[in-house]
């Protein structure tokens, strides 16, 4: 189901530790063993120059990866790049990863506006197509909030019948009125809006490279147990 250590020491030596602080953070939160089918969206707004320039989107990547290494076993985790629309659907490998991000954005358009429900809409088709019957763990990376805010809010609403936990993760200014979106698609009623609640959300600041792997870890999966459980309960991801 893992990836071992010793296979992740082979085909991704600088990623080792991000793996050891993943499964001590799936341990400390009861998902070890668990098969998680991993996401990885990624905001390509103008907005989000610096974030690429400076490598904290490629640290982000890597991040996720060290997790996924845990939950799957196929070295890769598919990442959709979403400005106004979606700019690309690719995937990143453990067997490949340095650099991978850069090159992605190379090949990539005019850095657009910011529009979550087409990026949501990919994430469900590819999971969809897949065939998988593991749930899903989305990691949504924004550094603000849609342009279209009842799209979004409705695609929220109408996944939490999927397998599909989104995770949305805030680069920027915490105290920015940009997050008020964010904050309350996480606190979206159940059941008046949607079955159960099947998304989360934290700032990781505007320095989010500074946050220790472990804190970043424990922010990521702290709240898809609850999400687990209650989705099993309602035969929404299979027991």
């Amino acid at each position: 189901m893992a990836l071992s250590l010793r296979k992740v020491e082979e085909i991704a030596p600088a990623l080792v530790s991000l793996y050891k602080e993943a499964g001590a953070s799936l341990a400390r939160h009861g998902v070890s063993g668990q098969r998680v089918a991993v996401y990885l969206v990624i905001d390509y707004s103008g907005s989000m120059k610096p974030y690429y320039a400076n490598g904290t989107v490629q640290a982000l990547a890597d991040r996720v990866l060290g997790l996924s290494a845990h939950l799957d076993d196929d070295g890769r985790v598919p990442v959709v790049f979403f400005s106004t629309d979606v700019d690309a659907e690719t995937d990143i490998r453990l067997d490949d990863h340095a650099g991978r991000i850069d090159r992605i954005v190379a090949g990539l358009g005019h850095m657009g506006k910011t529009s979550y429900h087409l990026a949501m809409d990919a994430v469900i088709d590819h999971y969809l197509d897949s065939g998988s019957a593991a749930p899903a763990l989305v990691v949504f990376q924004t550094d603000g909030g849609p342009i279209n805010k009842l799209a979004a809010e409705r695609y929220v609403c109408k996944a939490a019948r999927l397998p599909i936990f989104w995770q949305f993760i805030g680069f920027g200014d915490p105290g920015s009125r940009q997050f008020e979106f964010l904050r309350r698609l996480d606190e979206l009623d159940v059941p008046a809006k949607r079955p159960l609640d099947n998304a989360g959300f934290f700032h990781a600041g505007q320095d989010p490279s500074r946050v220790p792997d472990a804190e970043l870890y424990d922010r990521l999966v702290s709240e898809f147990p609850a999400w687990l459980a209650a989705a099993r309960a309602q035969g929404v991801v299979r027991s």
